[in-house]
């Protein structure tokens, strides 16, 4: 058996007895997928404040405040887009290991995964900060808003490593099937950054004014202490995946599998967040108004994507295991058993968007003109979100099943084939204004939705990868 049995006379707490249950492999399928795909959705919820917190605060700054993290994240997506591409695959891989009951390979994986991304965290780091000035001018950064956003980014990218570290512990750990404990580490240090973020920011107490760097210095720390749990955790084994860092080398053959099935996904989410930077670039071209109004609206639109991406991820894990241990039909089920889900629950968010998403822009910012381009926005993207969330779903079986070049072929198809030209000919050719913007985001979501059905549908991902 792959999850340990559970001890009816063992007293365990709340998070322990969800953790047990149920098995992935021969429980009741819609209990796997929500055991795993619940703390991935919470955590990411987590991560998510991240952004939104830094954004209601720095939103009581004014607009040259907010348009900061708005910027930066656009960028720092593009760079952790590498470190997610190699992590899914490395999770992919460990998680078929796992189905097939290879333990050794689990941790050889794991081990090999973790160093590989930390080298590559580092240049990144490096390469960030030294060319920050240059990328914000590729980006049409005002230059209103140049200064604060150029210390904020430059924060940021000291911290990659930090962000890196955890992400990988995160999808390590998910690959085993434990999502319980990285939502802990998530609960803390998200927590400590929403306490430290206004004392920081405002010079409350003892600590000094520091606006936007406050901001980016809150975002890092937590998020340095978070990679550093998560390393002794990997190390010590406690929680099942061991790595070993003394003598370590690395393994020819499981690199290849993690670029082989990593590099589709990585460069699917860096070419889709350079579209991102691209389409904030159009945005920027229209003042900081547009800037704020589509900066709180993404977060928000992330924010609702959460259990979508949660799903995904959790019912990846659930194909990957399952396509380990050759039991294709049961992975299938997975999939629609999460796409049936995320439906029902999307309709109700997107619908209350739909309807009340001007009093959510003016809780971050309180200005009439990004109140109403914000509003604007929701009623144009609101029910397309319910068309991306179901094609994340789709990804996800592409991924756990270790067949990832569909996802970067269709996430190519939707950034650059279909939002960024509609962008341009809706905003630059025919003079819609911000509505060109909303509007090439829900054309795109829509055909891409339908492509990715149809994909799935052909069932050549159901295939397994290990031998």
């Amino acid at each position: 058996m792959l999850n340990e049995p559970v001890n009816p006379n063992k007293k365990q707490g709340l998070f322990q007895r969800f953790s047990n249950q149920p098995d992935i492999l021969k429980g009741t399928i819609w209990k796997a997928v929500v055991h795993l795909s619940l703390p991935i959705i919470i955590a990411n919820l987590f991560q998510t404040l991240y952004n939104l917190v830094d954004a209601f605060w720095l939103g009581k700054l004014g607009k040259t405040a907010l348009a900061a993290p708005t910027i930066t994240f656009n960028v720092i997506f593009f760079i952790i887009s590498i470190a997610s591409g190699l992590a899914i695959g490395g999770s992919t891989l460990l998680a078929q290991y796992r189905g097939a009951g290879e333990i050794k390979k689990v941790n050889e994986t794991a081990g090999n995964t973790f160093v590989l991304i930390g080298l590559i965290s580092v240049t990144l780091s490096t390469l960030g900060y030294i060319f920050t000035p240059q990328i914000l001018h590729i980006l049409q950064t005002p230059q209103d808003a140049f200064p604060q956003t150029l210390a904020y980014m430059r924060i940021i990218f000291i911290g990659i490593p930090f962000i890196f570290g955890f992400f990988v512990y995160r999808a390590i750990m998910q690959g085993y099937g434990d999502t319980i404990t990285p939502l802990k580490l998530s609960a803390v240090s998200v927590g400590l950054n929403l306490i430290l973020d206004p004392f920081i920011i405002f010079g409350w107490g003892p600590f000094p004014r520091l606006g936007v760097v406050g901001a980016g210095l809150a975002t890092i720390f937590t998020q340095f202490l978070a990679s550093v749990i998560g390393i002794i955790f990997l190390v010590s084994g406690k929680y099942g995946v061991k790595i070993r860092l003394n003598g370590f080398k690395f393994n020819i053959g499981i690199i290849k599998s993690v670029f082989r099935i990593g590099a589709p996904i990585a460069f699917s989410q860096s070419g889709a967040s350079l579209g991102f930077m691209l389409l904030m670039g159009i945005v920027n071209t229209f003042g900081t108004s547009v800037i704020g109004a589509f900066g709180v609206g993404n977060r928000i639109i992330s924010l609702l994507v959460m259990p979508a991406m949660g799903l995904s991820q959790g019912s990846s894990t659930v194909v990957a295991q399952n396509i380990g241990a050759n039991q294709a039909s049961r992975a299938e089920r997975s999939v629609w058993t999460s796409v049936g889900i995320i439906t029902f629950f999307t309709f109700i968010f997107t619908t209350l968007l739909f309807f009340f998403g001007g009093y959510v822009v003016k809780f971050f910012i309180n200005d009439p003109e990004v109140v109403a381009i914000g509003m604007r926005m929701f009623k144009i993207t609101s029910y397309s979100v319910l068309f991306f969330a179901i094609m994340m779903v789709f990804t996800g079986a592409f991924q756990g099943s270790g067949h990832t070049m569909p996802v970067f072929i269709m996430q190519m198809i939707r950034l650059w084939g279909l939002r960024i030209p509609f962008v341009i000919i809706l905003t630059k050719v025919l003079h819609y204004g911000p509505d060109g913007i909303f509007w090439g985001m829900t054309i795109s979501n829509l055909v891409i939705a339908i492509i990715a059905f149809l994909w799935f549908k052909k069932g050549s991902w159901k295939i397994r990868i290990i031998k």
